[in-house]
């Protein structure tokens, strides 16, 4: 091992092995010392700044989060987009569900989608290539109260579209007025038939809805509930929903006018599908997530580093 005042020698082997690629053993052969040599060399031109190791994910993820956010809830997999100053979360988080979403399926499968901002942009971040033959399922009918771009029906037409693959659609809007009117809808045939494919999903990626924000807070105005609906649906404690069904903050699934009155699969129709993503980007999500995670539903969590640590914070609490 060289002295502390022999730093060039030091140098001179981080440059021939880290630089040039050479082996350990053609290092030792250029300076003329023993293999051992040159990894005690390498190690201390580590440890004394000369070299320094930075690895860089192409995909901008932040493993520790991950880690710990599937160690915390149990996940089978994480992905956490790793958020910087004038980033855009949800671009950021759409482009890692997209990546979740082609390395998981298989040619055959069938794939069930809910709506949202959060699936809007995992769907625009899937490359127009096609090749992979799937069904695309709607899970939940339509949402007229919401921008039709991101409802179920466009979004299960993008995806089949430039995956290359067949779906089906939903002829039903995802909310009536009523559980009567509701239950018609769920007696027909073509509505029947869609639902039951659904629910036989290998695979289903969803949003997650936080009360009060973005598509959850457009969800509970079309409901259009009663003054003394609407109270016993607020002393309920909602915090946020899957596929337009609502959860509280220990994940409990609610009951009641609001659950009634929704055509889509239900949370425990979604528990029993064998992997299911959920996508939120943005700390304000951080309740709904929670909630969301507390349903056991969810085997896979796409989201930001921002919501990632906000979830675990709250979930400290």
């Amino acid at each position: 091992m060289p002295p502390p005042r022999d730093q060039q020698l030091l140098v001179r082997a981080a440059r021939l092995y880290y630089e040039e690629g050479r082996s350990q053993n053609e290092v030792a052969t250029a300076l003329e010392v023993s293999r051992s040599s040159v990894s005690r060399m390498l190690t201390a031109a580590r440890e004394r700044g000369i070299v320094r190791i930075q690895i860089n994910d192409p995909t901008g993820r932040d493993l520790g989060l991950e880690s710990e956010l599937a160690g915390r809830f149990g996940l089978r997999d994480c992905r956490v987009a790793e958020i910087h100053s004038g980033d855009r979360p949800l671009a950021r988080v759409g482009d890692l569900g997209a990546r979740w979403l082609l390395e998981t399926l298989q040619p055959g499968q069938q794939v069930g989608v809910s709506w949202g901002h959060g699936l809007q942009a995992v769907v625009q971040h899937i490359p127009d290539e096609g090749g992979l033959d799937v069904e695309v399922l709607p899970l939940v009918g339509g949402l007229s109260a919401v921008d039709s771009a991101i409802t179920g029906e466009e979004l299960v037409r993008d995806l089949a579209g430039r995956v290359g693959g067949s779906f089906q659609r939903l002829h039903a809007p995802a909310l009536l007025t009523s559980k009567a009117g509701r239950d018609v809808l769920l007696a027909e045939p073509t509505v029947q038939r869609t639902l039951e494919a659904a629910r036989r999903a290998q695979v289903a990626i969803v949003g997650i809805g936080s009360v009060g924000h973005g598509s959850s807070a457009a969800l509970v105005k079309a409901m259009n509930l009663t003054a003394e609906e609407q109270a016993r649906f607020d002393a309920a404690g909602p915090v946020g929903d899957l596929c337009a069904r609502f959860f509280d903050a220990d994940g409990s699934p609610l009951t009641g006018p609001a659950d009634d009155r929704v055509l889509g699969l239900s949370l425990a129709d979604l528990a029993a599908i064998g992997t299911v993503a959920g996508v939120a980007a943005g700390p304000e999500k951080a309740s709904g997530a929670l909630g969301a995670l507390r349903t056991r539903v969810l085997d896979v969590l796409v989201c930001d580093s921002s919501l990632a640590r906000a979830l675990l914070t709250w979930d400290a609490r």
